[in-house]
Formats: structure tokens, C-alpha cells, sequence
């Protein structure tokens, strides 16, 4: 049966936006969300406490323009997961989309998530991205910089039909979380993961477990400039995390490794690269009797 097979009604959906500190960044992220989202889709922008107070005028400028939005600003430091969690409570009943305030929007890019999402037992969504690990394009596994032009890139992949395969895990960059998912599986393990990462990994591995499937959305895109907001917070990956994710899931490791190694994504890649090279728009020609 074909991944795109819609099997429930299309949800609302609400876009979760954790803040901390890069006001600059979180502007772009806004900026684009008022440019792509359809009009029936909400916006909850949580500010974890950030000491900068530009993140607020900000927050509380888009809230001004974007009618169906909120700002909410945590009385103190909660940490990501914290922040999330309370984030996934504050728009129930709704699906979520947890995006990174250091990511630019792309038209379309939402209404092809809820799209893939709609599929049997679907837990995540994750769509294309130039910095997204297993999710990234043109290079795999890599942090490439940001396309001159991420609209052209998008529109190169919405023209292709979509496979949406299945991954070991989503990204949280950009993830696409089904509320019945969440109600089924319980939020993010702050007992566990504290402030941050391993987080999404650790819901991904959980989905899994009970029989759901985690996707990538591979006719959307999304720019991801990576670090902007929490890796000044002191959150980063490995270390004390990533040992509690491998001890609750000993065979998480070969299990990346094992994807990575396969590279099951890799004619999608192609694919993805071919269109873009075919609608490159044209290069002015030299008069050489000038």
C-alpha cells in the first residue's frame, strides 16, 4: 500500500516554537511562518525564560500580526524538554509540529508534513533539510550550508510523488508529532533527558516499540541553521544522554549505524538532486561583442 494513503481526517495542527535567547534567528523563523502557513494553522511561540528581552518584542510582534497565534513566556528556566512538554499540553488537542527557531519555512512545507502524517499508525514526520543528520540533503549525514534559494529546492521536491520510507528515528529540528501518538506514548522523558537531547530519539525508539512508524517527508523541505538557540544553553549531543539512550535501547547504535550503512534514502537524494538540476534557472550568456 502506498505511503501517501490517507487513512484519518486531516487534524488541526498547531506549530510549537521553543525560544531561548536568538532573537535575530527567531525573527527569520516568524518571518517565514507568516509567509508559508495555511490560514487554519496555530503558532505557539513558548519563550523559556530567555534573558534577552528582544525575544519577546519578537515573539509578541508576530503575535500582533499572525491572528492565530501566542506567546507564552515560562517564569523560569524549564529547560528544552520542559519547555516542550508544557508546550504539548498548552495546544491540545492538536497535532504538533515541533520546530526550531533557528529554521526557515518553506511554502507548502506544512501541508505536506499533515499529509504524510496522515497514514496508518504515523508517530513523526520529518522533512528534508540542509543540516537534519539523516534527513539532510544534498549530503547525507552532514551539516551542508543553506541553499541560495531553499523555495526552488522545495519546489523541486513538492513535483516529486512522495515515498515517504520509514526511519529509525525523527529529527527535532522539524517534527511533525501526531497527537494520538503522543496520548498513546506519553511526552518527552524530562526524568531522563533533563534539559535536552536524546529527547525525540528516545519518543522516536518508544513509537517504534508500540507499532508506530516514524517518516520522512520527502516532497518537503525545511532550512535549518543548527545551534542557535540551545546550543549556547550548554545542550549539545553524546555524552551523558546519549549514554542513558543506548542503555534504555542497547541496540540503538547498530541501528543508526545500520541505516547509515544502508543508505536507503540514497536514490531519493538523486532523485530529489535530478529535478533541482533540470529547472536550474538559466545563466545569462556572455555577449562576447560587447
Amino acid at each position: 500500500m502506498s505511503g501517501a494513503a490517507v487513512t484519518r481526517r486531516l487534524p488541526a495542527v498547531t506549530v510549537v516554537v521553543p525560544a531561548y535567547n536568538a532573537a535575530s534567528e527567531l525573527a527569520d523563523c516568524l518571518a517565514s511562518l507568516e509567509r508559508t502557513l495555511p490560514p487554519n494553522a496555530s503558532v505557539l511561540v513558548c519563550d523559556d525564560a530567555s534573558p534577552q528581552p528582544a525575544v519577546a518584542a519578537v515573539a509578541q510582534r508576530f503575535c500582533a500580526r499572525y491572528p492565530r497565534s501566542r506567546y507564552v513566556r515560562r517564569e523560569h528556566n524549564l529547560g528544552f524538554v520542559g519547555n516542550v512538554n508544557r508546550a504539548f499540553a498548552e495546544s491540545a488537542p492538536d497535532d504538533v509540529v515541533l520546530l526550531n527557531s533557528d529554521t526557515v519555512t518553506t511554502i507548502g512545507w506544512l501541508e505536506r508534513l499533515r499529509a504524510a502524517a496522515a497514514g496508518e499508525r504515523v508517530a513523526t514526520v520529518t522533512p528534508w533539510s540542509n543540516n537534519a543528520e539523516i534527513c539532510s540533503f544534498p549530503v547525507f549525514c552532514e551539516n551542508n550550508p543553506e541553499p541560495d534559494d531553499p523555495e526552488r529546492l522545495a519546489a523541486a521536491a513538492a513535483r516529486l510523488a512522495p515515498e515517504y520510507p520509514p526511519l529509525p528515528t525523527g529529527v527535532g529540528f522539524c517534527m511533525y508529532m501526531r497527537r494520538d501518538a503522543l496520548e498513546a506514548l506519553g511526552d518527552f522523558d524530562a526524568a531522563t533527558f533533563g534539559r535536552g537531547y536524546g529527547e525525540e530519539n528516545d519518543f522516536c525508539l518508544r513509537a517504534a516499540g508500540h507499532g508506530w512508524r516514524n517518516l520522512l517527508c520527502d516532497d518537503a523541505y525545511v532550512v535549518h541553521r543548527g545551534g542557535a538557540s540551545f546550543g549556547p544553553a550548554g545542550l549539545g549531543p553524546g555524552g551523558e544522554n546519549l549514554r542513558r539512550l543506548t542503555a534504555r535501547y542497547p541496540g540503538y547504535n547498530a541501528l543508526v549505524a545500520g541505516f547509515i550503512m544502508a543508505d536507503p534514502l540514497r536514490p531519493l537524494r538523486h532523485r530529489l538532486a535530478q529535478c533541482l538540476e533540470a529547472t536550474e534557472p538559466p545563466r545569462p550568456q556572455l555577449d562576447l561583442f560587447d
